[in-house]
């Protein structure tokens, strides 16, 4: 059974409440988003298997730890997504990084796919999909599908905000996969935009108001 870990670092918090004021400018927020999403990265990489590697350092050989296996691969969302990459790769800069390009349509608030690009081991990979806000769970549900088709099954999906009801549906489509978040917001308007949450994330990162 996946978990759901709701993040509650003071630090985190701080930050996520920056992004939410309106007159945070489009620099500081998208260097803001990246910030975010390395702290929920980090918490999200606890549990990677590690393997023992000798080395020498300057004075003497020694057993040191790292991550075993294929490594890592980071799977933004886009557009949105993009913002929360550069974040985890300051951390992280040997994970390879996939694309699933998914829209949503205004009208029936369903994901619509037009793009989908992945490493070609990426079925041997940790795979970290990235999105800012988790509203209804259709964009998340329907990008997970999406590399489970090709054969990935381990995934954790990462948001900065969550609505319960996406929080719910993703849990419920995919009970195996963990997801962190960096706060749960109250609930969804009748548009499908968090509440009381930050606005369109793709617009602020990028400036296209």
């Amino acid at each position: 059974m996946g978990k759901i870990v709701i993040m509650d670092h003071p630090l985190l918090q701080h930050k996520i409440g920056l992004l939410r004021r309106k007159e945070t400018p489009t620099k500081d927020f998208r260097e803001l988003v990246g910030e975010v999403a390395m702290l929920i990265y980090y918490e999200a990489s606890r549990d990677l298997p590690l393997t023992d590697r000798e080395i020498e350092t300057p004075l003497c050989k020694t057993t040191v730890k790292e991550i075993a296996g294929k490594k890592l691969c980071i799977v933004p969302i886009l557009r949105a997504g993009i913002g929360l990459c550069d974040g985890i790769l300051r951390i992280n800069p040997s994970a390879k990084v996939g694309h699933i390009g998914l829209y949503r349509d205004e009208e029936t608030l369903e994901p619509v796919e037009y793009f989908c690009k992945m490493p070609s081991d990426a079925a041997q990979r940790d795979i970290f999909v990235v999105d800012p806000m988790l509203a209804t769970g259709g964009s998340a549900i329907a990008a997970i599908e999406l590399l489970r088709k090709r054969g990935i099954k381990r995934i954790r999906f990462l948001c900065l905000i969550a609505a319960p009801e996406g929080l719910n549906k993703l849990h419920e489509a995919f009970p195996d996969v963990d997801i962190y978040v960096g706060a749960l917001d109250e609930k969804l308007n009748e548009r499908g935009y968090i509440l009381p949450g930050l606005g369109d994330a793709g617009d602020r990162i990028f400036g296209t108001k």
